[in-house]
């Protein structure tokens, strides 16, 4: 690796202080858990941490219409969309809600993306657990995503040199955003695993776009060991021959088995045994986050990725800074959050989730894998 001698944490203090609202899927903490732990365990100085700036109207337009943007600040200033707005730009809908922060806090995400094509110019490793919010569309908003932080993203590596970008999604949602965006660019190759009839309903295995899009629908209860199949036989094999410039994975977190919105049962090994595998495919990475529901499980899973990209140890308990983070936490609302169990406050890392492979993940794996004998 050339250029960045470390790899740098992009965050900031507005995901700590805002909120979808309390009813939403999203009211709980997850980046300031992230940002929190990694400092308790010692993983985060100052030399490593850089506050987000947030994106300009101008930098968000490189993909995003300028009245879906305008719409975006209007509502955040004014509190409240018409009927109007709400239809043509889903905005002040249950999923992608008025909040007081609405425009800053997406924007300040997307800021995060584009400045990491800037810091990886030269190569190097930025992890910015905010971003991943796939869904979004260009004039509208979609899935809780308000901007499509991935999109500038790689615009973005593509500006400062990255010719080849990979992306890779494991959220358990499909990347339709990233996908809308680039399904016809051969420099840019999509490999998205999702939970098959899982929202938003696309991704089928049998899209090609312009023959770089690989989507892997999985069936519910997906474990370590499929998702193992998946990585060696699929992902790694698809990016090291497409030899691209920088990898960005968006690494969602939705996936594990304590996660309220899917039905896979992934733990959070699995990430980061394919954060640690892309890692070393290009001369750029770039980790982003994505979904996740459940504040222990993303906390725990994200403070992870940001221990294997650092070559940190993870400790077998956590001390008691650390603890204290976790023990801090609440789920209001959920049955999880009344009585969890004791190894969400004292570990991170989960134990293993095996089985036998589903004869569904081999078959699609072997679909897949006669598509790539023959893919130039």
């Amino acid at each position: 690796m050339t250029g960045q001698a470390i790899p740098l944490f992009i965050g900031h203090e507005i995901y700590r202080t805002s909120s979808y609202g309390s009813w939403h899927p999203l009211a709980i903490p997850r980046v300031s858990t992230v940002m929190d732990l990694s400092r308790a365990l010692g993983w985060l100085p100052d030399d490593r941490f850089i506050r987000s700036p947030r994106a300009t109207p101008a930098a968000l337009a490189a993909w995003h219409h300028p009245d879906y943007i305008a719409a975006v600040r209007h509502a955040e200033e004014t509190g409240q969309v018409t009927q109007e707005v709400r239809a043509r730009y889903h905005l002040g809908t249950h999923a992608n809600p008025v909040f007081p922060e609405m425009y800053r806090r997406p924007a300040t995400a997307a800021g995060a993306s584009i400045l990491a094509g800037e810091l990886l110019k030269t190569g190097g490793v930025v992890y910015s657990p905010a971003g991943g919010t796939h869904h979004g569309l260009p004039d509208r908003a979609n899935g809780f995503c308000y901007f499509n932080d991935p999109v500038l993203a790689i615009l973005s590596l593509r500006h400062h040199g990255a010719r080849r970008v990979a992306y890779v999604d494991i959220d358990a949602h499909h990347a339709d955003g990233v996908e809308h965006a680039f399904a016809h660019d051969t420099e840019t190759l999509l490999i998205s695993v999702h939970e098959e009839r899982r929202w938003p309903f696309t991704g089928a295995l049998e899209d090609r776009g312009a023959g770089q899009v690989w989507n892997l629908p999985v069936p519910r209860g997906l474990h370590d060991d499929d998702m193992a199949l998946i990585r060696d036989r699929i992902i790694l094999p698809l990016v090291a021959d497409f030899r691209p410039d920088a990898v960005v994975l968006q690494c969602g977190a939705d996936a594990v088995s304590e996660d309220p919105l899917s039905r896979l049962t992934l733990s959070n090994n699995a990430h980061w045994q394919i954060a640690r595998s892309l890692a070393s495919l290009s001369p750029r990475t770039l980790v982003l986050g994505g979904g996740g529901y459940n504040p222990w499980s993303v906390g725990r899973l994200w403070t992870g990725v940001w221990a294997t990209l650092t070559g940190a140890e993870i400790p077998e308990r956590l001390p008691p800074e650390a603890e204290a983070v976790l023990r801090g936490l609440v789920w209001p609302g959920r049955r999880a959050g009344r009585n969890p169990p004791e190894h969400w406050f004292t570990t991170l890392r989960d134990a293993p989730r095996n089985g036998a492979i589903s004869d569904e993940v081999r078959t699609r794996v072997a679909t897949l894998t006669e598509r790539q004998a023959v893919w130039v």
